[in-house]
């Protein structure tokens, strides 16, 4: 029990050495071939996770619109479940289910890449060759990251509140204009900051977490295996807690 505790200290002590050398080299970010890579990183981490990202919020905002409206219309006050939607998907589930998608499709395929490289050798022969391996290939995915995690949060804000609002037109009888209006009402502008920030530290943590686990890759094709499934249940974890802990901070 002990020694396990002290391998975790130990390796989240590693992780957050590989965030720190990794954002010290953002300085490079704007170098030709770094932004193009970060582009590319754009583009696979976000523009292709977008239909996924899109069913997966729209029936979230449905789900919460289902739940939430049929027990307000007990009390007659079914037509504020726009701005349960709302303020719900702004704090918790937007960046949230954000996250989570993102840490299975993005961060497993980040591991399962950095671990090849590493049992192929390809990560000691960039060092051979004076090429650091952070700069190289974690800081232009970490800048990809952070960037399209928020905005990926945002979008996913937007599907669950209009996938609410059909849920209220069809099955609750509220008018979308009622819906709209108690939506945009109730919902101030911190939630949407808050939000914005968990997904940011979001996307940091999938990143950091598939690089480091794909870079202690051992043991061959096992080890690559290996690394994919710690970096989803380790980035699963580590949303979860800081997600709480954000909350906590700004809300109690």
């Amino acid at each position: 029990m002990g020694r396990e505790v002290v391998g975790a200290c130990r390796n989240a002590g590693r992780a957050i050495i590989l965030l720190a050398e990794a954002l010290l080299c953002i300085r490079y970010v704007l170098t030709r071939r770094s932004r193009r890579e970060a582009i590319h990183q754009m583009f696979v981490g976000g523009i292709k996770s977008l239909t996924v990202i899109t069913v997966v919020a729209a029936f979230t905002g449905m789900i919460l619109a289902l739940q939430t409206g049929i027990e307000m219309r007990r009390f007659g006050q079914e037509v504020y479940i726009g701005a349960a939607v709302m303020v719900s998907m702004l704090r918790e589930m937007g960046p949230f289910m954000t996250g989570l998608i993102l840490a299975a499709s993005v961060g497993s395929a980040i591991a399962a890449q950095m671990g090849t490289m590493v049992v192929s050798e390809e990560i000691a022969a960039l060092e051979l060759m004076s090429i650091n391996p952070v700069r190289y290939l974690v800081m232009p995915r970490l800048v990809a990251m952070m960037i399209m995690t928020p905005l990926l949060s945002f979008y996913s804000c937007i599907m669950g509140v209009v996938g609410g609002g059909i849920v209220g037109m069809t099955q609750l009888n509220v008018p979308w204009a009622a819906y709209i209006d108690n939506a945009i009402r109730f919902a101030a502008n911190k939630d949407l900051f808050v939000g914005m920030l968990k997904a940011f530290l979001f996307g940091m943590i999938i990143v950091i977490t598939a690089c480091h686990q794909g870079f202690a890759t051992t043991q061959g094709a096992v080890g690559v295996g290996n690394a994919t499934r710690r970096t989803v249940i380790l980035s699963f974890l580590s949303i979860l807690i800081v997600g709480y802990m954000i909350t906590r901070m700004f809300y109690v």
